[in-house]
């Protein structure tokens, strides 16, 4: 049981890791996303790029937003995740994560309880896992995941990782588009109860690892191979911009090996006070101590 249950713990944070960084914009795959009202496209001598480039630097600028995100990925899992982040002096910021379907859901139940904490640090992030985990991994509730950890035990993978979990922000889906070559202006659409625009593009995931991450030739290449064995190629990124420039909304979906994939977040509330702490040491694991037991 203390085996199984520190595995689970591992596996669960470590997708939790994934999925928060996704929620603020690393990216997912393929199609777009649904919104209140449907519009037209922009008219001719409106440019796209233009506008998302101011898009991009207001949603920067704003520091800090409460994220609200729904995320599935087969029969594996879906989850919600709630709370608040700010990327003005390195990512930082507080979920709260809750399986709610999927062998994960399943794996979280037995372990006494569907929902977890999730705190993003600037150096690492942290899990709490609850007290069945905590009984059976020496009184600690908490795992915690240094970045730099990832990279070492995770080669290319883990080097991405890290560099999204310190890079990403909400702003991250509009570089998305930029940097794709490929993005239009979908309409004027009402996004709970404002007014928006909808943009839409696809991306190739390893050109964008390539040209929005600084990981070396090597660990590029080894990340590929992951990307590839995971079935992830292309992906489309669908956000909405409001009057002020701020990113409102962001849908991802598309196909893995593990089945298909989809996320979509809300970011409200921009320039939200956030305040993390770093859990107490007496009650945290580390992740690499945990993979060497």
């Amino acid at each position: 049981m203390k085996r199984i249950v520190r595995t689970a713990g591992l596996s669960i944070a470590a997708v939790s890791l994934m999925a928060g960084a996704t929620a603020c914009g690393s990216g997912g795959s393929g199609g777009s996303g649904g919104s209140d009202d449907s519009g037209t496209g922009g008219g001719a001598g409106f440019d796209p790029i233009a506008a998302l480039r101011t898009a991009e630097k207001s949603t920067d600028g704003a520091d800090s937003a409460k994220v609200e995100s729904t995320t599935t990925m087969g029969s594996v899992m879906s989850m919600t995740a709630d709370g608040v982040l700010a990327w003005g002096d390195g990512l930082t910021g507080n979920l709260i994560i809750t399986y709610t379907g999927g062998t994960m859901a399943d794996t979280m139940r037995q372990m006494g309880s569907t929902s977890m904490e999730a705190r993003y640090l600037p150096d690492a992030y942290y899990a709490k896992m609850g007290d069945t985990f905590a009984e059976q991994s020496g009184g600690k509730h908490w795992i915690k995941y240094a970045y730099d950890d990832l990279e070492t035990l995770g080669g290319g993978s883990g080097a991405y990782l890290k560099d999204q979990m310190q890079n990403t922000t909400p702003n991250q889906s509009v570089k998305l588009l930029l940097a794709s070559g490929d993005v239009r202006k979908v309409g004027e659409e009402t996004v709970r109860g404002q007014e928006t625009t909808h943009y839409s593009g696809r991306v190739d995931v390893a050109d964008l690892a390539e040209k929005n991450s600084s990981l070396s030739r090597s660990q590029l290449d080894d990340l590929k191979k992951t990307l590839d064995q995971a079935g992830v190629t292309t992906e489309t990124v669908d956000i909405w911009v409001d009057d002020q420039d701020l990113l409102v909304k962001k849908v991802e979906k598309g196909e893995t090996t593990a089945g298909a994939y989809s996320q979509t977040a809300y970011y409200s509330d921009y320039g939200t006070d956030v305040s993390v702490e770093e859990p107490p040491a007496a009650d945290t694991a580390d992740f690499t101590e945990l993979v060497k037991q």
